[in-house]
C-alpha cells in the first residue's frame, strides 16, 4: 500500500517523468464522525441494558458507580470492536483505508534515490551481541541494493555501564573490518550522559549531522528491516513531500518460550487487521509507535523539540513516551502522518516471559498517563488527542475494570448479609418483590463477549480466508488461534491486576526506571514467580472464599477472573519455559510465516548470532571511532500553551 497514489507526467517528450501526490486520504474530515456514529450508540445500547437490570430494586450508590465506570468501557470496546469490524471488512476486499479504493501500489522505483538518508538505532545497555548482529543486518540489507550510497548508518549509544560500553568498541571494531570498504557510512556515538533519555539521544544526532539528511529511519535496540522495507520508506518521503512520518508495522519474530511465541502469533493474526481499521479513521494522522519508522528530519527539528513539563511528575517533568507527542506535534504543524498496514519486512522482539512483559507495561504506563496532561496543548488535531486518551486508557481501563467487579462484589456481599425488607414504608399493601431480569442479564452477557471477543474471531476468519498459509495451513491456523484465545483468557486477570497496580503507583507518585529489555528467553525461577504474583493470589483466594461462602452465584460468574489469579506464579513460571515453546512449535501451535519461509534480513540475523565471537562483546580495549563533521543546529523547543506558526504551503513545482 502506499500513501499517495503516484501518477507522471512529462514537460516534453523525454523528459523525466516526475511523481506527482493526486491521490489523498478520502473522506479524512468525517472518520471520525462515523466512528462515534458507530460506538456511541453500541455503548449507549450496552449502558441501557445495564440500567434495566438495575432499575427494578432502587439504583444504590455502588450500582450508580458501576454504571458510570461500565459505560467508560463500554466506550473503549465499541470504539475497539468497529474499528476491527472496519479492519476486516476493509482486508475482506482488498480496499486500501485511505483511499477507499483498491490497494494503492508502491511508489515509483524506476529511478534512484535523490536524496540522502540515515539509518539511526539508539541503544541503551543492551546485550552486545544483538545490537551488532541486528545492525550489521539492517546495513548489508541496504547496502547490498541500487539505493546503497544514499544511506548512513548511525549506532547512537547512550550506554551507561564501562563493561557494556568496551565490549560496544570492541564489537564495533571487529563490525567494521567485517564491512571493510562499506565501513565508511557507518558511524558509532556514545554520550557519557545520557542526557533526556531517547529523546535526548534523537536530538543530539538531529542536531548534530541532521542538515545532511533528508529523512532518518529509526530502529530500536531489537528492530530488523528488509531492504526492500527501508528502500520502500525513503521512496515514499521523497515522493509525498507533505508527509513527514510513515510508521511501520513492527512484527514480532525470533521467539522461543511458549509466553513470546504466543505474544507473537497473536500479533501476526491480528495486527493487519487492526491496523487497517485504524488507519481508516486516523487517517494522515498515524501516530508514532518510535521505531521502525521514517521520519523528516527537517520537520521534526523545527516542531519535535520537547520541553520539560512543569509540575510533579507523573504529568511534570521530560515526556516519557515521547513518540506519540512528536507524531501529534508534526499533525499540529501541517505535516502528515501515516501508517502502512502492509507488515512485511519490518520486525521486532518482545519479552519473553509475563515478568519481563508486564515490565516494559510499566513504563509505558507512566508515559501515556503523562500524556493526559497534555490534551490542552494548543493546535493539537482531534485525532491526536484521541490516540493521547486512548493511549492511557488502555491501562487505566483495566484498574476499571477491577473497580466495576469490586463494587460489584461488595454490593452482592451487602446484600447477602443483609436481611431482605419486602415492606419499605408504614402504610403498604403490596410487599416489594427483589426483581432478577434473567433473560437481560445474559443478552448482556453475551454483548459484552462480542465486543470482547468478536475482533479475535474475525481476525482469524479472515486469516483462514486469505492468509492461512502463512501459518503452516488451516488446521495449524485454528489450533494455533484456539490456543491463544485460552492463553488470552487465562493471563488477562493478572495482567489486568499488574496495570491497575501501575496505574495507581504512577498516581501515587512513584516513579519508573526505564532500564534496558531482556530479549533472550530463560525460565522465570518459581521465587520470582511467586514474589511477583504472590499478592494478586492472595486476594483472589480471599476475594473466592467470600463469594463462594455468601454469594455462590457471584462466585460461578467469577471463576474465569479467579482462576487467572490463583494460578499466577504457576502460569508465569510454565508460559516461559523454552522447552514448551519448541514443542509447541513442532506441534504446529503459534506457527508464523516467517518461521515458514524465512526473509533474507531475518536469516541473516539467526546466522550471526550463531556465529559472531563472544570475544567481540570481551572488555577489550578498542579506538574510539571517527565521526563526521558535524554542524550544529539547535532543535526549536515547542511551547504548548501557542498555536505553531503556520506551515508554508508547498511551491507547485515542489510537488
Amino acid at each position: 500500500m502506499s500513501i499517495m497514489q503516484n501518477n507522471t507526467h512529462s514537460d516534453s517528450e523525454g523528459s523525466t517523468p516526475k511523481a506527482t501526490p493526486v491521490l489523498r486520504a478520502w473522506g479524512s474530515g468525517v472518520r471520525l464522525s462515523i466512528m462515534a456514529i458507530l460506538a456511541i450508540p453500541t455503548a449507549a445500547l450496552a449502558g441501557w441494558s445495564l440500567y434495566e437490570i438495575f432499575k427494578p430494586n432502587v439504583l444504590t450508590e455502588m450500582e450508580i458507580a458501576q454504571l458510570a465506570l461500565s459505560m467508560m468501557l463500554f466506550l473503549w470496546l465499541a470504539m475497539s470492536f468497529w474499528t476491527a469490524v472496519i479492519g476486516f471488512v476493509l482486508k475482506l476486499f482488498n480496499i486500501d483505508p485511505l483511499s477507499m479504493r483498491k490497494a494503492q501500489p508502491a511508489p515509483r522505483t524506476d529511478a534512484p534515490l535523490t536524496k540522502r538518508h540515515a539509518v539511526v538505532m539508539p541503544v541503551y545497555n543492551e546485550d552486545t551481541r544483538r545490537i551488532m548482529v541486528g545492525f550489521e543486518a539492517c546495513v548489508r540489507e541496504l547496502l547490498d541494493t541500487d539505493n546503497g550510497k544514499q544511506y548512513d548508518f548511525y549506532m547512537l549509544s547512550d550506554t551507561t555501564k564501562p563493561e557494556m560500553a568496551e565490549a560496544e568498541l570492541a564489537a564495533w571494531e571487529a563490525l567494521t573490518a567485517r564491512l571493510g570498504d562499506k565501513s565508511s557510512q557507518v558511524f558509532y556515538r556514545r554520550r557519557e550522559k545520557n542526557t533526556g533519555r531517547k529523546v535526548g539521544n534523537l536530538a543530539d544526532f538531529c542536531q548534530r549531522w541532521g542538515n545532511r539528511y533528508e529523512a532518518m529511519i529509526v530502529l530500536d535496540a531489537d528492530s530488523i528491516m528488509s531492504g526492500e522495507r527501508m528502500n520502500d520508506l525513503a521512496y515514499r518521503i521523497e515522493q509525498n513531500p507533505d508527509t513527514a512520518l510513515v510508521q511501520t508495522i513492527p512484527m514480532p519474530v525470533r521467539q522461543h518460550t511458549f509466553f513470546a511465541r504466543f505474544v507473537q502469533f497473536a500479533a501476526h493474526l491480528y495486527s493487519p487487521m487492526l491496523a487497517t481499521g485504524l488507519s481508516f479513521w486516523q487517517t494522515d494522522s498515524a501516530n508514532y509507535w518510535g521505531h521502525n519508522a521514517i521520519i523528516r528530519v527537517e520537520p521534526f527539528m523545527q516542531h519535535c523539540g520537547l520541553p520539560t513539563l512543569e509540575g510533579k511528575e507523573p504529568f511534570g517533568g521530560d515526556i516519557l513516551s515521547h513518540d506519540f507527542v512528536e507524531a501529534a506535534l508534526l499533525r499540529r504543524a501541517g505535516w502528515q502522518c501515516f501508517l502502512l498496514t502492509d507488515t512485511t519486512g519490518s520486525y521486532e522482539e518482545v519479552p519473553s516471559n509475563m515478568i519481563e512483559y508486564a515490565t516494559r507495561d510499566r513504563r509505558w504506563v507512566q508515559g501515556n498517563i503523562q500524556h493526559l496532561g497534555l490534551l490542552g496543548v494548543k493546535g493539537l488535531k482531534a485525532t491526536s488527542r484521541l490516540h493521547f486518551v486512548f493511549g492511557a486508557f488502555a491501562y487505566i481501563s483495566s484498574l476499571l475494570l477491577l473497580l466495576v467487579l469490586a463494587f460489584g462484589t461488595a454490593d452482592a456481599l451487602y446484600r447477602a448479609l443483609t436481611p431482605v425488607e419486602f415492606f419499605t414504608a408504614e402504610y403498604q399493601l403490596f410487599p416489594d418483590w427483589q426483581i432478577a431480569r434473567q433473560g437481560l442479564m445474559v443478552a448482556t452477557m453475551w454483548g459484552t463477549a462480542a465486543l470482547l471477543f468478536m475482533p479475535k474471531v474475525l481476525g482469524l476468519i479472515l486469516a483462514l480466508i486469505q492468509r492461512r498459509d502463512e501459518f503452516g495451513g488451516a488446521w495449524r491456523l485454528i489450533k494455533g488461534g484456539v490456543m491463544e484465545l485460552a492463553m488470552a483468557i487465562l493471563i488477562a486477570p493478572l495482567m489486568m491486576f499488574y496495570h491497575s497496580y501501575f496505574v495507581i503507583s504512577v498516581f501515587a507518585g512513584i516513579s519508573v526506571k526505564w532500564e534496558a529489555q531482556a530479549r533472550e528467553g530463560s525460565m522465570v525461577p518459581w521465587m520470582d514467580s511467586l514474589k511477583r504474583s504472590k499478592v494478586a493470589t492472595i486476594v483472589a483466594l480471599a476475594w473466592g472464599a467470600a463469594t463462594f461462602i455468601y454469594t455462590p452465584a457471584l462466585f460461578i460468574w467469577l471463576l474465569p477472573v479467579l482462576i487467572g489469579l490463583i494460578l499466577a506464579a504457576p502460569l508465569i513460571r510454565i508460559t516461559s519455559s523454552l522447552d514448551l515453546g519448541r514443542a509447541a512449535m513442532r506441534g504446529g501451535i503459534f506457527v508464523i510465516q516467517d518461521e515458514i519461509n524465512e526473509c533474507r534480513a531475518l536469516k541473516r540475523v539467526r546466522i550471526g548470532m550463531a556465529n559472531i565471537k563472544h570475544s567481540e562483546a570481551a572488555n577489550v580495549k578498542a579506538p574510539v571511532p571517527a565521526l563526521p563533521e558535524s554542524s550544529w543546529e539547535p532543535m526549536v523547543i515547542q511551547d504548548f500553551s501557542a498555536y505553531p506558526e503556520p506551515r508554508t504551503p508547498l511551491a507547485p513545482e515542489a510537488a
